[in-house]
């Protein structure tokens, strides 16, 4: 029984093991230097981050997780945003959309969670299908997405969406086609851009940033280093 049940953890263990190197593999090869405005995105299981390491380390931006569904707010969020303008980085929240839930009442959630917050860059709701309540009916979920993001619109916010690919045809294509996406892809953003058209690409999960403990999502901004700058500018004017 012991030995049985040593070679299952070890089974485990291999599982976890290639599951995590199927997803360290993935990132898509590029270079770099091509995009030189780059970022991160962190909630509070990111745990305690040097901001003033992630600036040192050349990341300029980063998003930070602000609420989910319609009571969730994020514990770490006040800190990781003054922490993180303080080292100098532009700052925006997320929020995590939930299919089963109302979206004016998410959008009430994200107002109440950034109210009184100074950020710089716009409002991201978060809509993707993994992990996320998949016995909704697709037509409900996104009517509930157009209410959460007309609410936020009406508010007097710029937002973005962030989703994968999956999402992209199913939430944003046929609901906002025109507004700033943000999009989760291992594949190269020079392969992406001229037909996403996205403004910052996710490429990959598994980063390690100086003054992060552990992984963390890995982002660049889909443009030159004046694009961004005039980006972020008309979004604070």
């Amino acid at each position: 029984m012991l030995a049985a049940g040593a070679a299952a953890a070890i089974a485990a263990l291999v599982v976890l093991f290639v599951k995590r190197e199927h997803f360290f593999h993935s990132v898509p090869k590029f270079n770099l230097a091509d995009y030189p405005v780059r970022g991160i995105d962190v909630s509070n299981h990111n745990g305690t981050i040097d901001w003033m390491l992630v600036a040192q380390a050349d990341y300029q931006f980063a998003y930070v997780k602000a609420s989910e569904g319609k009571t969730h707010r994020d514990t770490a969020f006040e800190r990781n945003v003054k922490s993180a303008r303080k080292a100098g980085l532009r700052v925006g929240a997320y929020h995590f959309f939930r299919k089963s839930r109302d979206g004016v009442e998410q959008a009430n959630n994200l107002l109440g969670a950034v109210a009184g917050v100074e950020l710089d860059l716009p409002l991201v709701v978060d809509i993707e299908d993994w992990d996320n309540d998949s016995w909704q009916d697709d037509k409900v979920v996104q009517q509930r997405f157009r209410d959460m993001v007309n609410a936020l619109l009406k508010a007097g916010h710029r937002v973005m969406i962030y989703t994968n690919g999956d999402g992209y045809g199913k939430f944003y294509r046929p609901n906002f086609p025109d507004m700033d996406l943000w999009l989760c892809s291992f594949r190269s953003p020079d392969v992406l851009r001229d037909t996403h058209r996205h403004r910052i690409q996710q490429y990959s999960h598994w980063g390690e940033v100086s003054g992060v403990d552990g992984d963390v999502d890995l982002n660049v901004f889909m443009g030159s280093q004046h694009e961004w700058d005039t980006w972020v500018d008309a979004i604070r004017n």
